[in-house]
């Protein structure tokens, strides 16, 4: 528990003391007083005990783990991002988050490192779109939006010049 009480203090001394939404994996212990976990991946990990929601919205299509990263991500803004009003969504997140911070999460781990996932497209598009911040709610300090810890690296580093669907 010292840990957590550390990384919320930190959080809040980060400046974050006011995130609306935020991201993470569904493998990190979130303090249920303050956060709600909704999931945005396909499935839910074994174990997973009460308490999260989902949000089905933002989860990948069917082609998530067939394709190559160039044709998820094309993909995922075509058919998934394209389609939905980041207001809307942004709205029922926070209604489902019932006065927590909605944590959007999925499987790939927080962890720097080759994997990567579609939280931070989310973030991306939310930032791109509405101006929202959603950080890595245990990597905030590494940023938001094209700065997000979970973009592809190669994405991350061209930041919107490498994307051509908006």
């Amino acid at each position: 528990m010292g840990s957590l009480l550390s990384l919320t203090l930190a959080n809040e001394r980060a400046g974050w003391a006011l995130m609306q939404i935020a991201t993470s994996s569904w493998f990190i212990k979130l303090d249920p007083a303050k956060y709600q976990r909704i999931g945005i991946s396909r499935g839910v990990p074994r174990g997973q005990g009460a308490g999260y929601k989902r949000y089905p919205k933002l989860n990948p299509g069917p082609w998530f783990n067939a394709v190559d990263e160039e044709r998820y991500k094309m993909l995922y803004w075509g058919e998934i991002l394209s389609v939905l009003n980041p207001e809307t969504v942004r709205d029922e997140l926070i209604a489902l988050g019932d006065g927590k911070i909605p944590v959007l999460l999925c499987f790939e781990p927080a962890t720097p490192g080759p994997d990567w996932c579609h939280r931070g497209m989310v973030s991306a598009w939310f930032h791109d779109t509405i101006g929202l911040e959603v950080p890595e709610v245990t990597k905030i300090e590494e940023g938001f939006g094209w700065s997000h810890p979970k973009l592809p690296p190669r994405m991350r580093q061209a930041g919107k010049d490498q994307l051509s669907l908006f």
